[in-house]
């Protein structure tokens, strides 16, 4: 697996373990995604932070900019996907 792919699972997986509060692990994950603009399951997990934060307009940004539907579902069920296909 891509080491930097790695990376943004073990900070989600961090993050999901504080049930996706804000914080030093949000932060941590955000800077990730951030430093990985324009790859787009880095632009899915920037999406996934900014719903967490609850700035919905800059979550749908960064949805369209990884391709993917605006997610409506728990951040766990949303993270639970993201995880099975940064796995494959």
């Amino acid at each position: 697996m891509n080491p930097e792919l790695a990376s943004l699972i073990a900070a989600f997986d961090r993050l999901a373990s504080t049930d996706f509060a804000m914080g030093s692990d949000w932060e941590e994950v955000h800077n990730l995604c951030q430093a990985h603009e324009g790859m787009a399951d880095f632009d899915w997990g920037h999406a996934l932070c900014h719903r967490i934060e609850g700035d919905d307009w800059n979550a749908t940004y960064w949805y369209r900019r990884a391709g993917k539907p605006v997610a409506t579902g728990s951040f766990a069920e949303e993270w639970a996907a993201m995880k099975a296909k940064l796995s494959s």
